[in-house]
C-alpha cells in the first residue's frame, strides 16, 4: 500500500487525537488572538494551506462576522514594502512551517505588535518560532509528499477556533463526533472507488464547488494534478457561468461538490451548465436527488452540517486522486517534480 493510501486511512484517527489535545488550548488561543483591537484577520499561506485559507474565509466570516484577508508575501519578501497591519490578527498556516516567505509576514506582524498565531504540524518550526500562538496538527509524520493527514487537521483547527472564538459548546460538540463520520467516509469511498475507472482515459476536468467547500474544490484539483498529472482546475459555480464554462466539454468530467445546505441550489443550476456543455457529472453529496442525477455518484456520509462538512467532502476527492493515478500507472508517493517540503521567498 502506498504512503498516501495509508496516511488517508490514518486521518479519522489524528483528526481524534488533534482535538482531544487542542480544544482547551484552542479556546485560549482564540481569546488572545481575537481581542478587542482585532477588525480583521490576515492569513499567510502556500498549497494545501491556501486551500485551508479560503476555508477559514467562509467560516470566520459567516459565523464569527470578521473579514478575512489572505497576505501577498511577495510585499515582505521581494518588494521590501510591508503594509500596515493596524487591526489585524495575523495567522500563518503550514504544515511544514518552513517557508521563508510565509515567516517574514508573521515577522513582520510581530513587529508591528499584532497578534500572531502559527497552525502547524511542527510545533519547532521557523513559522513556530515566529508566532505568539502555536496550535499543533498533530497530525504525525506524513511521508507522502501529497498532504492528507496535515490537510484534514489543518481544517480541523480553523473549525475549532472559530468554535471556540464564538463561545458554542454545540459546535465543539458536532466537531468532536466528526472522525467517526470520517472514517466511515473513507470506508465507503474506498469501497466504492471503482466507479472512478471509467475515467482511466482523462485528460483533464475541473472541480466545482461553492461556500465553505470552496477551497476543497481547490484541494481535490491540487490532488488530483500532484498524484496524476492531470490538469484539473476548481472553480466557484458562480465563476463558472462565466468565461470558464468554455473549457467543458465531452471528455473532461466535472467534480461537482454540493452537500446539503445553503449552496445546494446554485450547484443544481451549476450541473444544469455542465449538462449543456457535456461534460460528465462525478457527484460528491449527501442528497438522493443530485446523486441520482449524476453519471458517477460518489455520495457522502450522511447528518453531518455544512459548516462541517469540508472534513469528508475532501475524502472521495483523495480517494479519486488516487484512483486516477494509479491507473495511469504514476508512482504516486514520488509524484514528478514535487518535494514535500517547499521553501519560497
Amino acid at each position: 500500500m502506498s504512503w498516501v493510501e495509508t496516511e488517508l486511512r490514518e486521518q479519522p484517527v489524528a483528526l481524534d487525537r488533534f482535538l482531544a489535545a487542542e480544544t482547551a488550548h484552542a479556546t485560549e488561543i482564540a481569546s488572545g488572538l481575537v481581542r478587542a483591537d482585532v477588525h480583521y484577520l490576515l492569513i499567510v499561506s502556500r498549497g494545501s494551506s491556501s486551500n485551508v485559507a479560503r476555508y477559514l474565509q467562509y467560516l470566520f466570516g459567516t459565523v464569527n462576522r470578521l473579514t478575512v484577508a489572505f497576505a501577498t508575501p511577495s510585499l515582505y519578501t521581494v518588494y521590501d514594502a510591508p503594509p500596515e497591519l493596524e487591526g489585524a490578527a495575523v495567522i500563518g498556516i503550514s504544515q511544514s512551517g518552513a517557508s521563508p516567505d510565509v515567516v517574514a509576514v508573521l515577522d513582520e506582524a510581530r513587529r508591528q505588535r499584532r497578534p500572531t498565531l502559527a497552525i502547524t504540524n511542527d510545533s519547532r518550526s521557523p513559522l513556530a518560532q515566529a508566532a505568539d500562538w502555536v496550535l499543533p496538527l498533530h497530525a504525525g509524520e506524513e511521508r507522502a509528499v501529497a498532504a492528507t493527514k496535515t490537510y484534514l487537521n489543518s481544517i480541523a483547527a480553523v473549525a475549532l477556533l472559530s468554535s471556540v472564538a464564538v463561545g458554542d459548546p454545540e459546535r465543539v460538540s458536532a466537531l468532536r463526533a466528526v472522525p467517526a463520520a470520517v472514517a466511515a467516509q473513507i470506508d465507503q469511498t474506498l469501497a466504492t472507488a471503482d466507479r472512478l475507472d471509467r475515467y482511466r482515459d482523462v485528460e483533464s476536468g475541473s472541480v466545482v464547488a461553492r461556500g465553505v467547500n470552496y477551497g476543497t474544490a481547490f484541494e481535490i484539483a491540487l490532488k488530483i494534478r500532484e498524484l496524476s498529472g492531470a490538469p484539473f482546475e476548481a472553480f466557484s459555480s458562480a465563476d463558472l457561468l462565466h468565461g470558464p464554462i468554455a473549457a467543458l466539454k465531452p471528455g473532461r468530467p466535472a467534480i461537482v461538490i454540493a452537500p446539503r445546505g445553503r449552496t445546494l441550489t446554485s450547484m443544481r443550476a451549476a450541473v444544469d451548465k455542465v449538462r449543456e456543455r457535456g461534460s460528465e457529472v462525478i457527484a460528491i453529496s449527501d442528497d438522493a436527488d443530485f446523486l441520482a442525477d449524476a453519471e458517477t455518484a460518489l455520495p457522502l456520509v450522511p447528518n453531518v452540517p455544512e459548516w462541517l462538512s469540508p472534513l469528508l467532502t475532501v475524502v472521495p476527492g483523495q480517494v479519486a486522486a488516487v484512483r486516477l493515478a494509479t491507473l495511469l500507472g504514476t508512482d504516486i508517493d514520488s509524484p514528478k517534480g514535487l518535494t514535500k517540503i517547499t521553501r519560497t521567498r
